[in-house]
């Protein structure tokens, strides 16, 4: 009974905080097939809120694989337009989206890359007016996980599946503040709270530039845009709806100026792209662009990623996460961006959040390039948090102020 009542709490926080869905709206839900009671659970929990109506997508990795494997090239060119229609029609209704992210780490390892850069253009060109809506906060959205065996397996190899999957269920309830004796909607305003104290001290200095440097060979300098805004934990529609994107968050987060880094940054975590991993990799940039490149693992991967499209090689979010962080201190790599961006700073390629520029939620793409602002069909987290990791904000005036020393904030005050 005690899982039964830690998974109706998880599906009610994801529902009341993560979405905050509203009496009558729409919600749509992402989910793999082997997430189908949790997907059912949040589906009952959105009912009773009062929800409208609710739609799940399923998506099966197995079949994709196969798909990816024995379907002809140019069908990765295509997209679907009735799940084109789908999105689009939902978000325009107001929908909420919910997505269950719970992926085979490794899964298409053996799928030729380029197959896959073709999906995800396709698939990218033809959901650009969605994403758009989703990363301008026109619609509220959340991002969550669950075990699967093939996950959990690759977390904890050495337990037996079952056993792993328990584990993981164990490490991702205390991620997101769920607990028997708990109240997980108090405990996530509190710490929502906490994320805002955080990011208000950012914005009262409006640093000009970010220098990060640690033992990895991290020495890295962004630029950041004037009227840039850092946000973390609780944001808001452009309705005016609370709304907590990410289960689990620790980060607050802007975006940098798009032609304004410069340096090496070396990744501190795998990266799980397109169901496979890219290991032990640093960047080059040199005026926001990545000029250079190596991975000891996944490098054909990286290559691909990069060259997605031309933002795909600048950054689109500059992401600061204690690592001392509740997720950090679990001491597991969990091989999903979800919960390793939670537990790092980390950088993202690709777009970057209009809303982290004032005035930007209702700018047109031209008036964002314009800003300094990078647009992409790709945004892809990478983790450089370090326990020795130093930055160092640079006002206008040529202050230098501690950031962060040994991995943490110094100070909010």
């Amino acid at each position: 009974m005690m899982m039964e009542e830690l998974l109706n709490q998880y599906a009610r926080l994801v529902v009341r905080v993560g979405v905050n869905l509203q009496p009558r709206q729409l919600l749509v839900i992402n989910a793999p097939v082997e997430c189908a009671d949790f997907a059912r659970r949040l589906a009952r929990e959105a009912y009773e809120a009062g929800g409208h109506d609710v739609t799940i997508v399923w998506n099966d990795e197995q079949f994709s694989h196969l798909r990816y494997q024995l379907a002809k090239q140019a069908v990765f060119t295509e997209f679907p337009a009735w799940r084109q229609s789908l999105y689009m029609d939902n978000a325009e209704q107001g929908a909420a989206f919910i997505s269950i992210l719970a992926e085979d780490p490794e899964i298409f390892r053996d799928v030729d890359p380029e197959r896959l850069t073709l999906a995800q253009q396709a698939a990218g060109a033809a959901l650009l007016e969605y994403r758009a809506r989703m990363m301008s906060n026109k619609n509220a959205w959340c991002v969550v996980s669950i075990p699967t065996a093939a996950w959990a397996s690759k977390v904890f190899p050495g337990l037996s599946a079952e056993e792993a999957v328990q584990q993981l269920w164990q490490k991702i309830f205390s991620a997101v503040r769920v607990q028997a004796d708990g109240d997980a909607v108090a405990a996530w305003r509190q710490h929502t709270a906490f994320l805002q104290r955080a990011a208000a001290f950012m914005n009262r200095w409006q640093f000009q530039s970010l220098h990060y440097v640690n033992s990895l060979g991290t020495d890295l300098t962004v630029h950041l845009p004037s009227g840039h805004i850092w946000a973390g934990g609780s944001e808001d529609t452009q309705g005016g709806t609370p709304f907590v994107a990410n289960m689990p968050t620790e980060e607050i987060y802007t975006l940098p100026q798009r032609d304004g880094v410069d340096g090496i940054v070396a990744a501190s975590k795998p990266l799980n792209y397109n169901g496979n991993l890219i290991e032990n990799f640093r960047l080059t940039f040199k005026a926001g662009k990545v000029v250079s490149y190596e991975a000891e693992k996944g490098g054909d991967i990286l290559k691909e990623l990069l060259a997605m499209d031309e933002g795909a090689c600048r950054l689109g979010e500059v992401a600061l996460v204690p690592f001392d962080s509740p997720i950090s201190k679990s001491g597991v790599l969990f091989y999903n961006t979800l919960f390793d961006e939670n537990a790092s700073c980390h950088l993202a390629l690709g777009k970057a959040y209009p809303t982290c520029l004032t005035g930007g939620a209702v700018m047109t793409t031209a008036e964002l390039l314009a800003h300094g602002v990078n647009d992409s069909l790709i945004h892809e987290d990478f983790m450089v948090g370090t326990r020795d990791l130093s930055i160092t904000g640079c006002t206008a005036d040529g202050r230098k102020v501690p950031v962060f020393r040994d991995g943490n904030f110094v100070s909010l005050a």
